[in-house]
């Protein structure tokens, strides 16, 4: 080698420890708000009035953690934007602005027109793509502080739910498709939506939010559509880190995160796809933790007491929802292994043990990354 090419390599190999030295960390969360509302255009009328509790506690929780990227669900969707908009509105104002948002439109709510869950009707909410009482009930999105690259996000949310190798779906005591085959044809993956968001990190650093909501898995039948339907949801993400579906694999680094429904090892539903997913080679888990979920399942007692799960690690406290299936771990965070973690948490503040939520009961998850990829890459 040239005494020019080995300057040359030297300079290189520079300018890369100088980007990554350059690089900062940033905090990302997922947040299920619990802002849906019973008909379209209550949300927005709820954050124009500026009077709603749940729309104050979500804004302080927002405001406390000072998210960089913030992926959100149960946000209802409209198709300009407008409710979106007018909730970061109230976050900036409240001193946390993320002016780049992201929303498309969800299978929630999406009409079919046809009887989805075989009860013999049509039109009603269980009949659309996701649950949904009107076109976008429950949806998703994303607010960040960095610009967000529209053109390259993909939207999975069309992705056909036969389409997935290895699917479970739901069936017959026959062993045919339910409700039948040609309805399940009809029948798209995504609950609410499955996300590659692209956003552009200063030093033309690009990253990739992988996002999702999944169904939680009970309220069917002995078809077990809604738990096998959770697990599918989940197992989608496997497919698309392995390269297994119809477009390629996320680009590194990436960040998968977004609200399962399902916990590690307590409660009812399919575990198989969520364990792969928590111990995948190219993804790392945190774990986050609080001293709130803890306190609270200690002061709460009942089935809380009989999980095998540390409740440290709990997201969501179900204490008043039918058959009181106690705390659960079902909001993550998994950065890929081209990061490295610096903090995590899950927001349960000692206050919050034993009050009656006003929004929501699930609670913001955190982490805060640094990455340690070698050199910029322009987009």
């Amino acid at each position: 080698m040239t005494r020019r090419a080995v300057a040359a390599l030297a300079a290189g190999i520079a300018i890369a420890w100088c980007n990554i030295a350059m690089a900062e960390p940033i905090r990302v969360a997922t947040f299920n708000t619990g802002l849906d509302r019973k008909g379209p255009g209550l949300l927005l009328r709820d954050l124009e009035r500026g009077d709603a509790p749940d729309v104050a506690r979500v804004v302080r929780t927002v405001t406390r953690n000072a998210p960089d990227i913030l992926v959100l669900q149960n946000v209802d969707w409209d198709l300009d934007g407008l409710a979106l908009n007018a909730l970061a509105d109230r976050i900036a104002a409240a001193g946390h602005p993320m002016p780049h948002r992201f929303a498309a439109r969800p299978n929630a709510g999406m009409a079919t027109g046809h009887d989805m869950d075989g009860d013999g009707r049509r039109g009603r909410a269980r009949d659309a793509q996701g649950y949904g009482r009107f076109a976008g009930q429950g949806a998703m999105a994303v607010l960040s502080r960095f610009p967000i690259d529209a053109a390259a996000t993909r939207d999975f949310t069309d992705f056909p739910w036969a389409d997935l190798p290895g699917a479970i779906p739901p069936l017959n005591d026959d062993g045919t498709p339910f409700p039948d085959a040609e309805r399940f044809a009809l029948q798209r993956l995504s609950s609410v939506a499955h996300w590659d968001v692209a956003v552009d990190l200063p030093g033309q650093r690009r990253i990739h939010i992988l996002t999702w909501h999944a169904t939680p898995p009970v309220f069917d039948g002995p078809e077990d559509r809604n738990g096998r339907r959770n697990h599918d949801e989940t197992a989608f993400w496997l497919r698309y880190l392995d390269g297994d579906l119809p477009f390629a694999p996320p680009e590194a680094p990436f960040i998968l995160m977004g609200d399962a429904n399902l916990d590690p090892v307590d409660g009812e539903g399919r575990r198989a796809a969520l364990e792969a997913l928590l111990t995948h080679p190219r993804l790392q888990d945190a774990r986050p933790d609080s001293p709130g979920g803890v306190a609270a399942a200690k002061a709460q007692g009942g089935v809380n007491l009989r999980h095998s799960g540390d409740p440290a690690h709990d997201t969501a406290d179900w204490r008043d929802a039918p058959g009181d299936p106690g705390n659960r771990r079902v909001d993550y965070i998994l950065p890929s292994t081209d990061w490295r973690i610096l903090g995590a948490g899950v927001d349960w503040p000692l206050s919050d043990v034993t009050a009656v939520t006003e929004a929501t009961r699930h609670h913001l998850v955190w982490i805060d990354l640094e990455p340690i990829y070698p050199a910029a890459r322009a987009y």
